[in-house]
């Protein structure tokens, strides 16, 4: 085992012993938990977006520089571009989807 990885288990161990406490409170009321299901929503949403305009600059950053290494593959570089920028704006979608599901409809109300 190495230093990296014992210091890794020991620190689990003692935010395990640290954060253990909070499962013996009591039971969180409605409201608490439609406003800590919209906060999360917000920062999913936030995460989600950030680092799905991350994704789309490398994308199209490394497009542009394999068209103008070999131009004669430019069309099928473009549509391979175009299919990843899709898939990665879908799951920036889906994110706000589930952020608005969070917002609106209370899915944990009984």
């Amino acid at each position: 085992m190495n230093k990296r990885s014992f210091l890794t288990t020991a620190l689990v161990l003692a935010a395990g012993a640290f954060f253990s406490p909070i499962y013996a409170q009591e039971a969180a009321s409605q409201t608490t938990v439609a406003q800590w299901s919209i906060i999360t929503a917000g920062f999913a949403l936030a995460f989600a977006a950030g680092l799905a305009a991350l994704a789309q600059g490398r994308a199209v950053s490394a497009a542009t520089e394999a068209i103008a290494r070999n131009p004669g593959a430019a069309g099928d570089i473009r549509g391979s571009l175009l299919l990843g920028l899709v898939l990665i704006e879908s799951l920036a979608i889906y994110a706000l989807l589930i952020a608005l599901i969070l917002f609106f409809v209370n899915p944990f109300k009984p």
